[in-house]
């Protein structure tokens, strides 16, 4: 049976060589609910595919105010690029929030790919890119409901484990608009 990394990176274009030396490479982690991978400020090292469960990318104010940047489940590829390209700290933390199988790869496997197989890089980052210009699109074109029920609709089960100030702060509303959209959709049987 193939690995879901080995799927993914074929998937993405990459070659047996390419896909063997990644999983040779491969850490595999078992991490429990509010594991921090990576610290706000920290320089990215690592890439991370996640096999099972949710974590969760978030910026963090001077204030200490909490803003959340995006969610990540099953057969995401976890690549902090701005941190990867100009070699400074992420600009987020990004933690699970729910236990995790992950497989951590070097974040200079990550580099070397721009070099040794350009497709594959390629093909990552216009993923990212894609899911930046959906995500946009979601925001900006969608009502609350329908980006609450977008969304939830998306990660399914693993909801339970988004508080509510995360669930406002990634659908850009307060708790107390949250709180309403909820309640309306309670009363109205959705």
């Amino acid at each position: 049976m193939t690995s879901p990394l080995a799927q993914f990176l074929a998937l993405h274009g990459a070659d047996q060589a390419t896909v063997d030396q990644a999983l040779s490479l491969a850490e595999p982690l078992e991490l429990p609910t509010r594991h921090v991978l990576i610290n706000q400020g920290e320089l990215a090292t690592q890439a991370y595919f996640l096999i099972d469960g949710l974590c969760h990318a978030c910026y963090i104010t001077a204030d200490g105010k909490t803003i959340s940047k995006d969610f990540f489940w099953e057969q995401d590829l976890l690549i902090g690029f701005e941190s990867l390209l100009t070699e400074e700290g992420s600009p987020y933390l990004l933690e699970t929030l729910s236990p995790c199988l992950i497989q951590a790869l070097p974040a200079e496997l990550i580099l070397r790919w721009r070099d040794d197989m350009p497709a594959l890089y390629i093909a990552l980052a216009e993923r990212q890119l894609l899911f930046r210009e959906q995500k946009e699109q979601f925001m900006r074109l969608y009502s609350p409901v329908r980006r609450y029920a977008l969304f939830t609709d998306s990660v399914g089960e693993l909801a339970t484990h988004i508080t509510t100030p995360q669930l406002a702060s990634f659908l850009n509303l307060s708790l107390s608009q949250l709180d309403s959209l909820q309640r309306h959709l309670a009363a109205s049987g959705k």
